[in-house]
């Protein structure tokens, strides 16, 4: 009976894989019969697509209807040009806002829902005239690979019957009597509604201007922390930082590139763990720290020896992870050691790629007594790239941090013949992160 079980549930499962493939395969011919371009000209919701330059670029049949425009009118034309402000209206502000809110699409890669808008439309017969029109607008990017908004999707409900609607039932209902024996003020009520919409609609875009503001101050700090006036000297050296998503663009990654009195060259990357500003203050103490025990004591593990004792008296430094590396050109040989970070990688030029992670000690301040670090060595050929990084570049929630460096390591096998900087824009692409991550990422990429 056992053996029959399993027979019929092998079969169930096979049935069941079957059955999914069909559905799947189904499923895919469908999609590539689907015309979406009739499927976007039929879609009852007014739409309408702008490019990055706010040209309108397409409009389907449902927005000409409510606008009483031809595809003629409004294809190819910049979408302020075809729907202007009403000038006989004093208190006209369509033009601003959607303005503003197309811009923060553009800014941010992020949807944005409009207030209820009052903007009056041109009748097309009567130069000059404009109608009354309240519209409920949301734009929402359509985004590149690499991050960037390539159109957006301006999408409106016309709701000027509701509006119109509301008015003659308040006329009507003007003396109305309540339970509580008060009269309806309609015109009040809704006067005071709208009001107050247009009003949290300010407030919200000085709140965004603010937090822009706040942003900008906050990416002039990071900027400023992660300057290494080496780097000018190495056109042979991209570096890359890319703060988490939704922070003030403060962390606590570092980046760093020295020149040695030998003539040697080092490079480092950290983590220190946490986001904001207090992570950021810790990052600029470790990283001034790490450059300067790197240019006082000999080779990269005595460097991050001497960063482990000043971590230990730092708030926050604890756990902190750091690779250091030092290149010797006359010798074509790379002295590493790191502290609990992922492995730097070695790409040939072949595509071929080696990770550097024969000296890895565990994360700052792990142990509370001075423990010696280790220290590797590797040749390199000329025309090879050493790569830095730090985790969030390949470290994704729920992963197994193989996977990510199995990954990395694909990825830059198909880089060997880049530059330093196209290498670093490709891998940032590859990882879909080359518009931020939930964790902030640094990147070396040195051309030896």
């Amino acid at each position: 009976m056992q053996t029959s079980r399993a027979v019929q549930t092998s079969r169930a499962v096979q049935t069941s894989g079957q059955a999914s493939r069909t559905a799947s395969r189904t499923a895919s011919r469908t999609a590539s019969r689907i015309d979406y371009a009739a499927l976007f000209a039929a879609t009852p919701s007014p739409y309408l697509v702008l490019g990055p330059d706010l040209v309108i670029v397409d409009v389907n049949d449902a927005y000409l209807q409510a606008t009483l425009r031809t595809r003629e009118d409004l294809v190819g034309t910049y979408v302020f040009d075809a729907f202007p402000d009403n000038p006989a209206d004093r208190h006209a502000d369509g033009v601003s806002n959607l303005s503003a809110s197309l811009h923060r699409v553009l800014a941010t890669g992020e949807r944005d829902a409009m207030a209820l808008q009052k903007y009056d439309i041109p009748v097309v017969d009567r130069p000059g005239a404009f109608e009354e029109r309240w519209w409920s607008p949301i734009n929402t990017p359509v985004c590149a690979p690499d991050g960037t908004v390539s159109w957006i999707i301006h999408r409106v409900e016309d709701v000027t019957e509701f509006v119109h609607a509301r008015r003659s039932r308040r006329d009507e209902e003007h003396d109305e009597v309540r339970a509580s024996g008060s009269k309806v003020e309609w015109a009040a009520l809704e006067g005071e509604l709208y009001s107050r919409a247009q009003e949290l609609q300010r407030l919200n875009e000085e709140l965004r201007q603010a937090h822009a503001r706040e942003r900008q101050v906050a990416l002039t700090l990071q900027e400023a922390m992660l300057t290494s006036p080496d780097l000018v000297r190495h056109p042979d050296i991209a570096v890359r930082y890319l703060p988490a998503v939704g922070s003030l663009n403060v962390c606590g990654d570092w980046y760093d590139v020295i020149d040695l009195p030998d003539g040697t060259v080092a490079v480092s990357v950290g983590d220190v763990v946490g986001h904001g500003l207090e992570a950021a203050a810790v990052m600029g103490m470790l990283r001034s720290a790490l450059g300067a025990a790197t240019r006082t004591v000999d080779g990269p593990a005595q460097a991050l020896e001497v960063l482990c004792r000043y971590a230990l008296c730092v708030d926050g430094a604890l756990t902190t992870t750091a690779v250091n590396a030092v290149i010797h050109k006359g010798e074509h040989l790379i002295a590493y050691s790191s502290a609990g970070h992922p492995p730097p990688v070695l790409l040939h030029a072949d595509g071929t790629c080696d990770l550097l992670d024969q000296a890895t000690d565990p994360p700052l301040g792990a142990h509370a007594v001075h423990v010696p670090r280790v220290e590797a060595h590797v040749p390199y050929t000329v025309g090879d790239t050493l790569v830095l990084y730090s985790d969030g570049l390949i470290e994704r929630r729920g992963e197994d941090i193989d996977a990510g460096l199995h990954r990395l390591c694909d990825a830059v096998s198909h880089t060997a013949r880049l530059s330093p900087e196209h290498l670093a824009d490709a891998l940032l692409v590859r990882f879909g992160v080359s518009g931020g991550a939930r964790d902030d990422i640094a990147l070396i990429a040195v051309r030896l």
